[in-house]
């Protein structure tokens, strides 16, 4: 299914969206606090928006490793790479985020945005995080969540399961994967229960953050030390 979207999959992020995006993933590397000399591990990467946002900073990374198992993705993210950030800075990964060719406490923060929710085994995904960071090191998890106001929430649904879904097949020409998306984001645990999965892993300081009333929520906090 990702492979069948992933030439269409930056154009419907934004449109469907209505750009916002850009900004949550801004967002996202700044709760990091880079200083400029950071190893960021950034699973799930799809085209590579957030690694690129992450040594696009201001100070950046300096150094970000990609890895999603979808080829057709990571096909355009390095398209995307050779176009506008050639510098070998980011390197991409063809893998599993529960299983990646990472060393243990190798990397000095790691990132997912909008791809927690379709690993088959959140908590095992959990568990590789921890492996992977350094003690002390800090996460920042970007995934949909649902605003918790009512009227807000009925219009959001809404969209969510009426609309979202037909413009993603117009666009993309695939029936299933906006469909899939509200689906999966029903299904993934409450900010209260991935949170609580978050700290049982070890992971301290831990918080979840609505941003936009809700629509998203930014997830963070560091690996005891």
């Amino acid at each position: 299914m990702f492979d069948a979207i992933a030439t269409h999959y930056d154009l419907l992020n934004h449109l469907l969206s209505a750009g916002i995006d850009r900004r949550w993933r801004r967002r996202t590397i700044q709760s990091l606090r880079l200083t400029g000399r950071e190893r960021v591990l950034d699973l799930c990467t799809g085209t590579a928006d957030l690694a690129i946002a992450a040594r696009t900073a201001r100070p950046p990374a300096a150094r970000v490793v990609g890895v999603d198992f979808a080829a057709s993705m990571l096909r355009v993210a390095s398209e995307k790479l050779r176009r506008n950030l050639p510098d070998g800075s980011i390197a991409l990964i063809r893998g599993d985020a529960t299983q990646t060719p990472v060393a243990d406490g190798s990397v000095d923060a790691v990132t997912i945005a909008f791809g927690i929710r379709n690993v088959n085994d959140v908590r095992a995904a959990c568990e590789e995080i921890r492996r992977t960071l350094k003690p002390g090191g800090r996460f920042a998890i970007l995934e949909f969540g649902l605003p918790t106001r009512a009227g807000l929430r009925a219009v959001y649904l809404w969209y969510f399961h009426r609309i979202l879904p037909r413009i993603g097949r117009l666009v993309s020409r695939h029936r299933a994967a906006y469909a899939y998306l509200p689906a999966s984001v029903t299904a993934f645990p409450t900010p209260d229960e991935f949170v609580t999965i978050l700290r049982q892993r070890g992971f301290v300081d831990v918080c979840a953050v609505p941003l936009t009333f809700g629509i998203v929520f930014l997830y963070t906090g560091r690996r005891s030390a």
